[in-house]
């Protein structure tokens, strides 16, 4: 079980990443880091306390002039150095996040992927960062905007996605001339660190990006201290509620992305092959630990229900479940942690009590010889909307079957859940999904497609208590969250102007 242990001299120890180095400081407070397929302690992390992490904010802010005047271009090529090396080193990195969260390594190199698409996103930086321009707003007068860093900002990130939800900040923020500190998960923080060093090495300046690893204490110090501009964040809803309301309360710029509970409605036309794979991939994939993962299915119709329960109970009973390192083939990892898996089971348990039907219950499939963090896929029916397993997140692989009598009652049933962030229907009529997609009150919309996440060129983010503050993450959101403008306008007089003017200014 990670728990807060003093630190023992003779267990692999990750610190933090400061003004370009490695820093091992000395700390009372450490977390294990485990295997979670094999159960095997194999680091502790340093947490770090408020004076280390104002450490890393100085080295930001310290860096920040002179990385700030580095031209957008040159700033683009760090970040070209910075993909060509993530690609070097893409199956290392794939291993890494394998072995600290347990997703499998085929979906453990589509996380990388999908991050590297926001690098190269970011590479764009100089025609992001162009502005607009307007000749002769009025006799004479120009005028035109410039996109400006926001300063020294800071990205605090989940263990679900230990490369990607990081390359989901700092890189638009860098290229746009910020700092950034960065607070990784401390379940599973090597990859954060091993990305660092990889952008030194691509030429970006020592402080230019810090990682701090850490818990509350770290992250009150980020929202607080004053010479942090803006902050990121991606986790579950009560942290991002207190993630953006003491950041705006400090006067920073705040966007915060919080849980989910996202449907799947399935029409009576649906082809039922593709809602079956596709649901098995989105509810079970990284077992379940997406905050895209689909985990209600919204069934129109009991016939609709019923086919589509038989046909994945046993696709469910015999997902292909192990080491990712070890094994090919898999479907499905272990949980992140022993908490994390107590607690899946523990909504298991839950959801029987409340009067869901059980169809499979993954805490019973065995996995004999192994310590691990392994559970079966778990699938419910009857799913009724006031029973905790539907309005919770349960982050693991829990699939609820719900079923409703019509496409009206399908909409109003997802509208009225707290979060908004995916959903998707699966239908062969055109008609129903572009009223679906009018209708629906959610950020990211899949029509036949199970977990709709927006390339690196648009932005990713929900609705309603899924995100918290204006701007969603990476793409035209990113680069505005990351950036404040300034508009100039300017006339240049032909000779000296001889009256002084009293009046408000018209562009006449």
């Amino acid at each position: 079980m990670s728990q807060v242990r003093s630190t023992s001299e003779s267990m692999q120890q990750i610190g933090h990443y400061i003004d370009g180095k490695p820093v091992d400081k000395p700390s009372d407070r450490s977390l294990d880091v485990t295997n979670p397929a094999t159960g095997e302690l194999t680091a502790q992390v340093a947490l770090a306390d408020a004076a280390t992490t104002r450490e890393a904010i100085q080295s930001a802010k310290a860096a920040l002039p002179k990385w700030s005047a580095v031209t957008p271009l040159n700033r683009a090529r760090v970040m070209f150095r910075f993909k060509a090396l993530v690609e070097e080193h893409f199956e290392t990195i794939a291993q890494m996040i394998t072995a600290e969260h347990g997703k499998v390594i085929e979906d453990a190199r589509g996380e990388l992927t999908r991050g590297l698409e926001i690098v190269e996103f970011a590479c764009g930086a100089p025609h992001l960062l162009k502005g607009e321009h307007s000749l002769n707003v009025g006799g004479s007068v120009d005028s035109y905007s410039m996109m400006q860093p926001v300063g020294v900002c800071a990205g605090i990130t989940p263990f679900n996605f230990p490369a990607m939800v990081p390359m989901w900040m700092f890189p638009v923020a860098l290229v746009c001339g910020n700092t950034f500190v960065l607070k990784p998960s401390e379940k599973d923080p090597s990859v954060p660190m091993y990305l660092a060093q990889l952008l030194k090495e691509a030429g970006l300046p020592d402080g230019a990006l810090n990682v701090v690893n850490g818990d509350k204490e770290s992250v009150d110090t980020l929202l607080t201290d004053p010479d942090v501009s803006a902050v990121s964040f991606v986790g579950s809803t009560p942290i991002a509620e207190y993630i953006y309301s003491t950041g705006c309360a400090h006067g920073k710029r705040v966007q915060a992305l919080g849980g989910a509970k996202n449907h799947m409605a399935i029409m009576p036309d649906a082809d039922m092959d593709q809602a079956v794979e596709a649901l098995l991939g989105a509810a079970y994939g990284s077992a379940g630990e997406r905050c895209m993962a689909i985990s209600v299915a919204v069934a129109v119709g009991d016939e609709v229900a019923d086919t589509l329960v038989e046909r994945l109970k046993p696709r469910v009973e015999n997902l292909r479940v192990g080491n990712g390192l070890e094994e090919t083939g898999l479907e499905m990892g272990p949980l992140v942690t022993r908490e994390h898996l107590e607690k899946v089971s523990g909504y298991v348990d839950l959801g029987e009590k409340e009067g869901a039907t059980v169809v499979v219950d993954g805490r019973k499939r065995e996995f004999p010889g192994n310590n691990g963090y392994f559970t079966g896929g778990t699938l419910f029916d009857h799913v009724k909307p006031d029973m905790r397993i539907y309005k919770e997140e349960i982050f693991g692989p829990v699939l609820c079957v719900v079923r409703v009598p019509d496409y009206d009652t399908a909409v109003d049933l997802i509208n009225k859940h707290e979060f908004g962030n995916g959903t998707a229907i699966f239908t062969r009529d055109g008609d129903a999904a572009r009223q679906f997609s009018t209708d629906i009150q959610v950020g990211m919309v899949g029509v036949n497609v199970p977990i709709p996440v927006p390339m690196a060129f648009h932005s990713f983010g929900g609705w309603k208590r899924s995100l918290f503050g204006p701007l969603h993450m990476h793409g035209p959101d990113g680069v505005r969250f990351y950036t404040k403008m300034k508009t100039i306008t300017q006339r240049w007089p032909k000779g000296v102007r001889a009256d002084s003017a009293f009046v408000m200014p018209t562009m006449e």
